[in-house]
């Protein structure tokens, strides 16, 4: 994710990674020959850094340039220079967790998973001083975000079509290709896994083809005013993540509108680790024998031993993590006690906490390397005539739960299955450990309760005001009235103790006099009495 939200997760602790350099061969064909399923051919090569960073390549200006693949957001970014490319003279910074990109907007040809686009605009990064990793040695220059393009900076700074996202580009002038990407990551250390990962556009692998027939999840839609967060997200089924006692992990979502029992996921490969609700975390990790939070890095530990069932379900199909992407060995971590440890992926939700209320969960890398996903980019394109209909996702399941238990135990346990011995067991429900929350999380997350209810406490003081407004209005109202039943009342209580009125006298009310409204045709004469009222006979005499 992009702007408010971090991309990486804890790349800080990634201890002796490679640089991966790689070959990328992208074979040129003309974009009328798009089609929507295929053989893969045409699909790239997606590398991995130590399970951590998913990486293809692009040519832009004539330069091949590694970058990073990210769902969650749209901008396209590289550090060095670009030939042949073309200043527009605007400035921006996007902000990451491993610094901000700051630098000019440019345009250049761009060529990627065999589709060319002209006039692409980019960020270029000259001074990559602010990150606090060197993303050259980690094997990338650079990222191409491939979320919605309501997310794009770079689009709203130039405001024409140039900034558009990659993909919203690729598909606008392709207009009769179906609107969709697919992702297959790999895991690294796994021999069951597939040997690379790969990516796809407006094409499904062919091995994989079965995805089609999956569910397709609906993404559900931000508000458009704030639709620059908008997502790849969908709910879950009820009850939809199953924790390591086989229960499904209750947690009630924060945002407003979700059904009950359901949360909202977003699926973005830019994040390392999972992001979920820090009760969910404790309840994944919480139990296991020897788990410790460590509150520097904000993660779980437990020992690099301990198989962790865990399941999430979407569309009624089942998606069991693998153990090997439960926890993590990657990061060289110790415990309290010196001792190596693992990291548990699926960390309590901190920097990219949703202020708004948008979503709950964020299942980066960990969870994608167990999916082959389809992301159908539909309506969120305004330019193409094809494919129109509402976004969705659409998941297959790679993991088999049995193999994935058998792998675990040849690389973890040394071929020897003591997942089910007893000092592995997990501990009684009263025994959990729990997370201690911070003070900055407590003011997210109370001003997550007044932002991400926004609407509803602007309506709510919207009819206050005007419930206000109609009392006044009605008291007024009610007052006026009072006052004109009581001079009417005095007026009556005047003319029944006053002196019988002359012989066509005619009733004038105090009200009238006051206003200086006297008949036309009234004079006053005097009474044996005092005065009365009756017609004047000189109006109807002529004037000479």
């Amino acid at each position: 994710m992009r702007s408010l939200f971090p991309v990486l997760s804890l790349l800080g602790l990634l201890h002796h990674v490679c640089a991966l350099r790689f070959d990328v061969s992208i074979r040129q064909r003309r974009p009328t020959t798009l089609v929507s399923r295929a053989n893969g051919q045409n699909a790239i090569p997606v590398a991995n850094t130590r399970n951590s960073e998913y990486i293809a390549n692009i040519t832009l200006g004539g330069r091949q340039i590694p970058v990073l693949l990210d769902t969650g957001s749209s901008d396209l970014w590289v550090t060095g220079s670009v030939p042949n490319s073309k200043d527009l003279g605007k400035s921006l910074s996007l902000s990451y967790a491993v610094g901000k990109a700051s630098g000019d907007v440019y345009t250049a040809k761009m060529d990627f998973a065999g589709y060319t686009v002209e006039d692409q605009a980019f960020l270029l990064v000259e001074d990559t001083g602010s990150f606090s990793v060197d993303i050259k040695s980690q094997g990338y220059e650079g990222l191409i975000g491939l979320g919605p393009n309501t997310g794009s900076v770079i689009r709203d700074k130039i405001d024409d079509a140039r900034g558009d996202s990659v993909l919203d580009r690729i598909f606008t002038q392709n207009a009769t290709a179906a609107n969709f990407l697919t992702i297959l990551l790999n895991r690294e250390g796994d021999p069951q896994s597939p040997a690379t990962g790969q990516l796809t556009i407006s094409e499904v692998l062919s091995n994989y083809s079965k995805v089609t027939s999956m569910p397709k999840l609906p993404v559900t839609k931000v508000h458009k005013l704030t639709d620059e967060d908008q997502h790849w997200q969908v709910y879950t089924d009820v009850n939809g993540i199953i924790g390591p006692d086989g229960k499904p992990i209750e947690i009630e979502s924060i945002v407003p509108k979700a059904p009950d029992g359901q949360l909202v996921v977003v699926f973005d490969s830019g994040f390392t680790l999972p992001q979920v609700p820090r009760a969910m975390a404790d309840a994944i990790y919480g139990r296991v024998p020897g788990a410790e939070y460590n509150e520097a890095n904000e993660i779980w530990t437990v020992p690099c031993d301990q198989l962790i069932p865990l399941t999430f379900k979407f569309g009624g199909i089942e998606y069991p993590i693998h153990p090997l992407d439960v926890s993590s060995d990657a990061f060289a971590m110790l415990d309290s006690r010196g001792n190596p440890v693992c990291a548990g992926t699926f960390q309590p939700i901190t920097s990219a906490f949703s202020l708004l209320g948008e979503y709950d969960i964020i299942l980066g890398m960990a969870f994608m390397r167990n999916t082959y996903t389809l992301l159908d980019y539909g309506n969120f394109l305004k330019h193409t005539a094809n494919d129109r209909g509402d976004p969705f996702v659409q998941l297959l399941p790679l993991t088999d739960a049995a193999q994935a238990h058998q792998d675990f135990v040849q690389l973890r346990l040394n071929g020897v299955d003591t997942s089910g011995d007893a000092a592995h067991a997990l501990l009684p429900v009263d025994q959990m450990q729990h997370s201690p929350i911070s003070k900055e999380e407590k003011k997210k997350k109370y001003a997550e309760m007044v932002l991400s209810r926004w609407p509803y406490i602007f309506v709510g003081c919207l009819a206050f005001v005007i419930i206000v407004i109609g009392l006044i209005t009605w008291r007024c109202c009610v007052r006026r009235r009072r006052q004109r039943e009581a001079k009417a009342a005095k007026l009556r209580i005047l003319n029944a103790g006053s002196p019988p009125r002359s012989p066509g006298a005619q009733p004038i009310s105090f009200a009238r006099l006051e206003q200086g409204m006297l008949p036309q045709q009234m004079e006053m004469h005097e009474s044996k009495g005092g005065y009365d009222y009756r017609p004047s006979f000189s109006s109807n005499r002529g004037h000479v």
